[in-house]
């Protein structure tokens, strides 16, 4: 921004200049300073899969939350919210959204690391986030050269797989999925190969899953004691190791279950290890991993005794275990992907123990209320992959448990039946996938796994979901100059002719892709997932036809937002930019740009034959003539997304949004003068990772200066002068 601002003072001073020639006594007006804007989420209220809760030492207070695509939180219990930890991801670091552990220092709460990376982002760059502040700011070790992780990997809710050592908060183990065991010294600046255990990967790719460093082995300075759980059955090998001497040594622990695989591991302070296993690595079945059996153990560390301290006549998947830490008798453990009738659904179980595990209640069969906690789509939606479970830090009555859309607590776990609340606000982890702001109407979203909701307050979290559901919803659009037809489409395809607030299902040719609404509402084109063909329908879904003169594979149509005879087609492979001017029935290729840019392409509001493309390093093009000539926007260097919002007060043109590089910053930003000149509306503190896979930058319709980006899986940010 500092370019934009030195331009200015420069005009300013000429400004000044001028008049003090003309008369000397004239005082130049005081410069107006660019908008301030706030960023925070849509609300919508969780969504998808927290893999892990991880307490702060007994006595703090602390909790803190890991998710498999949204980062990590620290709960505020004033605020009864989440606040988000990672929203400071520049682009080349959205993989560390995938958090595949988190540990909390036992000696300060605020001394807390995340094991981040995600395999098919930014070339799997794997990274130690370090925060001594409770997570406002951190530092970055990059540790992709020694090893990698995959935060959205199988196996992401086992662990936790990197601890802080109890006897030295300079020390700390992580535990890899494809290259053994690491140590580090400096509090996580850098890592060491532990040499002295020689295992590396596993047949399933999740290599060590759990660390457990015991807190009453503490001597000279760091535990002695370390148990280290291995992904896969005794089949393969040892599933759980022990080191005594600090992980200078270490040696199978025999008694394991041969046929199952650990998840997750807690101790007792009483000399017991408890661990929860299952026949797979989790969250859910793949392959020969049916995640269908488990069983719970207890290992007497002095002894090396082992009890199954199963709950009777339950043979489901565990993952979850926790001892109250008040309380060592006292226990929690959760099933995963165990699909048992739940109140008006169907999720996991939760037991509890007061007996060490010798004798469990099932707090769900005995009763169980759902309260939304204000968040009305989750009605009649299921906890379910319960991948951990834990006593709240504060009240060993209230118990919290990580679920695949969210979190859910009980203020009282004892309680017959106990009430569990969706408590969700401020952890937003979905992955928008399409926006539609309204004139006039409301903010329509399109998300993965859970459709999407109509907004009519973006801060507000009592927003109705797409009904009927369908799960995701891939496609959305909505016709420009008939604003109440709006079209939505995932396994299924509904039409709407209200703006979004009902729905009728309608047919279609094939599932998922993009949809484009001519501008009068009056033809509908479909691009399903995976194919060359696209198709088209006049009578709103009844009869569909093949498009002829196009064949791009997952064509993304725009309409002409005035011309309702015009579509177009960018092919990010070929750069090939294709047009349509008989409704949609055929197309011819009309020009050729830069390959590899975003499919999402936009046409300007009111204005027929004004298309931008986001050409990602290739900078942005705009053609006024329907794609006939393309130029590229000045100053521009990348650009990742383009969108229209609604015009600034006396400006002849919609205001511009674009992800992109302006000045050698890359960040938000924003045009009233048709891309002319550009102001950043966002900070360093403010990226989220860039736009994701959902790849949008839009404007509000209805307010100027609002914009919202899609996320990797942050939900949809939304930026507010």
């Amino acid at each position: 921004m500092k370019w934009l601002c030195l331009g200015w003072r420069r005009c300013a001073a000429g400004l000044v200049a001028m008049l003090a020639l003309a008369a000397p006594a004239a005082v130049a007006p005081a410069p107006v300073a660019p908008p301030t804007y706030t960023w925070d989420s849509v609300a919508m209220g969780g969504g998808g899969f927290v893999s892990a809760l991880v307490p702060g030492p007994p006595g703090t207070g602390a909790l803190y939350a890991r998710t498999d695509v949204g980062g990590a939180y620290r709960w505020d219990e004033t605020h009864g919210r989440w606040l988000p930890l990672l929203d400071w991801l520049p682009e080349e670091q959205a993989g560390y959204l995938g958090v595949d552990a988190l540990a909390v220092d036992p000696a300060n709460a605020a001394n807390i690391y995340l094991l981040a990376g995600t395999a098919y982002l930014n070339g799997g760059k794997t990274a130690v986030l370090r925060s001594h502040d409770g997570g406002a700011s951190f530092a970055v070790t990059d540790v992709s050269a020694q090893f990698k992780t995959h935060g959205n990997g199988m196996g992401r809710q086992n662990g936790e797989r990197l601890v802080v050592d109890p006897g030295s908060g300079q020390v700390l183990y992580a535990g890899t999925r494809a290259n053994g065991l690491f140590r580090s010294r400096d509090a996580g600046a850098s890592w060491g190969r532990v040499g002295a255990l020689d295992v590396t990967t596993t047949p399933d790719g999740n290599g060590i899953c759990l660390l457990v460093a015991d807190p009453s082995s503490v001597a000279r300075g760091a535990a002695q004691r370390l148990f280290v759980g291995i992904s896969r059955y005794g089949s393969a090998g040892a599933n759980l190791y022990r080191s005594d001497d600090g992980g200078a040594s270490f040696r199978a622990v025999p008694g394991a279950p041969g046929d199952l695989m650990p998840q997750r591991a807690a101790l007792d302070g009483q000399g017991n290890l408890y661990l929860s296993y299952a026949n797979g690595a989790g969250p859910h079945p793949l392959r020969a991993d049916s995640m269908d059996r488990g069983q719970i153990w207890k290992y007497a560390i002095a002894s090396g005794r082992w009890s199954n301290v199963t709950p009777p006549g339950v043979t489901a998947a565990f993952s979850g275990i926790s001892v109250d830490p008040a309380n060592p008798r006292r226990l929690v453990a959760s099933t995963i992907s165990l699909y048992a009738r739940q109140g008006t659904a169907n999720g996991d179980r939760i037991f509890v123990s007061s007996d060490g595990g010798a004798s469990w209640s099932d707090v769900i069969a005995r009763g169980f209320a759902q309260n939304n906690g204000g968040v009305p789509w989750i009605a009649g939606k299921a906890i379910h992959w319960a991948s951990t479970v834990v006593f709240d830090p504060r009240d060993a009555r209230s118990v919290w448990v990580s679920s695949g859309n969210g979190v859910f607590r009980t203020a009282d776990i004892e309680a017959r039946p106990a009430t569990w609340t969706f408590t969700v606000k401020g952890l937003e982890e979905t992955v928008p996938l399409n926006i539609a702001s309204i004139p006039g109407g409301a903010l329509l979203s399109a998300i993965g796994d859970y459709d999407g909701l109509r907004h009519l307050d973006t801060a507000s979290y009592g927003s109705p979901i797409h009904t009927p559901e369908m799960g995701t919803t891939t496609g959305l659009a909505v016709a420009d100059r008939n604003s109440r037809m709006v079209a939505r489409v995932g396994r299924l395809l509904y039409l709407s002719a209200d703006g979004g607030a009902s729905w009728t299902q309608a047919a279609s040719k094939a599932g998922k892709g993009q949809l484009a609404w001519s501008a009068d509402g009056a033809v509908l084109l479909h691009s399903p997932e995976n194919s060359s063909t696209s198709y088209r329908s006049a009578d709103r879904g009844a009869h569909w036809t093949a498009v002829t003169g196009l064949a791009v594979k997952n064509a993304r149509p725009l309409a002409d937002p005035v011309d309702a005879s015009r579509f177009y087609v960018y092919d990010p492979l070929t750069g090939g930019f294709w047009a349509s001017t008989d409704g949609g029935g055929s197309f011819s290729q009309r020009n050729t740009l830069a390959s590899g840019g975003a499919s999402l392409i936009r046409a300007a509001p009111g204005r027929p034959g004004d298309v931008w493309v986001a050409l990602n390093e290739s900078g942005l093009a705009r053609s006024t003539s329907a794609g006939r000539q393309f130029s590229k926007v000045g100053g521009v260097g990348y650009c990742g997304a383009v969108g229209f919002g609604k015009a600034a007060s006396g400006a002849a043109y919609p205001t511009v949004f674009i992800w992109g590089t302006v000045g050698g910053v890359r960040g938000v930003f924003r045009s009233t003068d048709a891309g002319a000149s550009w102001l950043r509306v966002n900070d360093d503190a403010h990226q989220y990772g860039g736009p994701g896979d959902g790849a949008f930058v839009v404007g509000d319709s209805n307010a100027f200066g609002v914009v919202y980006m899609s996320t990797a899986g942050r939900g949809i940010a939304v930026g507010k002068p």
